[in-house]
């Protein structure tokens, strides 16, 4: 069957491509925050504020173990993107099935280090005895079923670095209504407990890469799957490395300091958990405009730099970044404002709703900050860099991070002061990116990286 939903980036109107790549990402990540959301809504409705608290505060956790492997996909992406963006059809072939062997071995070694691993470590977090079960429960189930999101990524990756977002949206919207319906009947009518609610996601989440592989495996494309081809190619493995290896230990150190950050508001009691827990959903929607153009710029400057069209990157750049900037404010705004009947949604306990909205109205106005960061981050991926935003992420993110936290919460040990790590970690990496961004070639990066090699 011969069908081509690829988007070459490379050529016609450059605001016109960036958009219509960004809307699907955009809508994407919608009902991908939308299903992480239903399952704190209706736990948090129907069970109880530990089982909130359980729920909630997985994000970190989760993050931490599998961002890493998807950082390393990452890297396989925008080689694929060059690739493509080139027209070397027989490299894109090896990138790719390269890539999905990669998220094999990822799966199983993910699967082991969850399930035997995940009880310590919540324990290292501190997380208080009366959710420990719950959250224990939520995650091994979560992790049995891990090779789905693993693959899914894989699968999602290579779509959109060949410029094809529309497909990976369908599918979500098909995940999304999945996990909706199964969250209610487990949680809601057979009050089947946490643990159905992580049973609920991986069962959509598998859907979700069973129809993104089916587009992969079963249309005559110069990206097309075979099971055949799927193996390790040397060289092509320590290209996918050197450009995902920053990237998956950037999503590991930022995954760190998160975890940190979470027991330190863990200290602070179920109710902060609870209120904490719900402001992270609801700040997934900040992500929403900041994802879809930092993902929309790593695929534009890696085809067109591909293809050595660095004027057309330049102002790709400009544009994603202030399109992401000014959205990523607007909703920023809008959390502000909203904040309380936001937190309501999840819990109405007032305790609750003040630790929550203390939170959106310390971190929301810096949203800005947070998009121009990822935005310079996707770019410099886009351009082969990854280790520009690795670096100044491990500085800001992570040790600038925990040591103010370390320092500033033993001297005045209140839950703001962990709030505003946020902000200022956030504008010291912007300034950092601008800097870099402005006076360092990074445009020339692929000639540099081919001459070595």
């Amino acid at each position: 069957m011969k069908e081509n939903h690829s988007t070459l980036l490379t050529e016609g109107s450059i605001w016109k491509k960036i958009i219509l790549f960004a809307i699907p990402v955009f809508w994407g990540n919608v009902f991908q925050q939308l299903y992480t959301i239903v399952d704190s809504l209706i736990v948090g409705n129907f069970i109880g504020n530990d089982a909130l608290a359980a729920v909630s505060s997985s994000g970190n956790l989760i993050f931490l173990m599998v961002g890493f492997f998807n950082g390393i996909a990452m890297g396989a992406g925008v080689v694929i993107s060059k690739y493509f963006g080139a027209k070397d059809y027989k490299k894109l072939q090896l990138a790719i099935h390269t890539d999905i062997a990669f998220g094999l071995v990822a799966s199983v070694i993910l699967t082991i280090l969850g399930i035997i691993f995940t009880p310590q470590i919540l324990k290292w977090m501190g997380t208080p005895e009366s959710v420990l079960p719950n959250s224990i429960l939520f995650f091994r189930i979560y992790f049995v079923g891990v090779t789905a999101v693993v693959m899914y990524n894989i699968a999602v990756g290579i779509l959109q670095a060949i410029g094809d977002s529309r497909h990976p949206l369908y599918y979500l919207i098909v995940a999304s209504i999945v996990n909706v319906a199964l969250d209610l009947f487990f949680v809601g009518v057979l009050k089947l407990g946490v643990g159905s609610a992580a049973l609920a996601t991986v069962i959509s989440q598998t859907i979700s890469a069973i129809l993104c592989f089916y587009r992969l495996m079963h249309y005559d494309t110069v990206y097309r799957v075979s099971l055949s081809k799927i193996r390790f190619n040397g060289p092509m493995f320590k290209q996918i490395i050197q450009l995902g290896l920053p990237s998956g230990v950037q999503n590991s150190i930022i995954g760190f300091a998160n975890v940190i950050v979470q027991s330190n508001i863990n200290a602070f009691g179920v109710n902060a958990m609870a209120g904490c827990g719900a402001y992270s959903k609801i700040e997934g929607f900040a992500f929403l405009p900041i994802t879809c153009f930092s993902m929309a710029l790593t695929t534009f400057v890696g085809q067109n730099l591909g293809a050595g069209k660095f004027d057309r990157v330049k102002k790709g750049a400009k544009f994603g970044i202030a399109c992401s900037v000014t959205m990523a404010e607007i909703v920023g705004i809008i959390i502000w404002i909203g904040a309380p009947i936001f937190i309501r949604l999840f819990n109405d306990d007032p305790t609750v709703i003040a630790f929550g909205t203390k939170q959106s109205r310390t971190e929301a106005l810096f949203y800005c900050l947070l998009a121009f960061s990822h935005c310079i981050a996707g770019i410099m991926r886009g351009a082969g860099k990854a280790i520009v935003p690795m670096i100044t992420m491990l500085i800001t993110w992570c040790l600038i991070r925990i040591t103010y936290i370390t320092v500033a919460v033993h001297l005045v040990p209140k839950i703001g002061v962990i709030f505003w790590a946020y902000p200022l970690t956030w504008s010291l990496s912007s300034i950092i990116f601008l800097i870099y961004y402005k006076k360092v070639d990074w445009l020339h990066n692929f000639e540099r990286l081919e001459a070595k090699a």
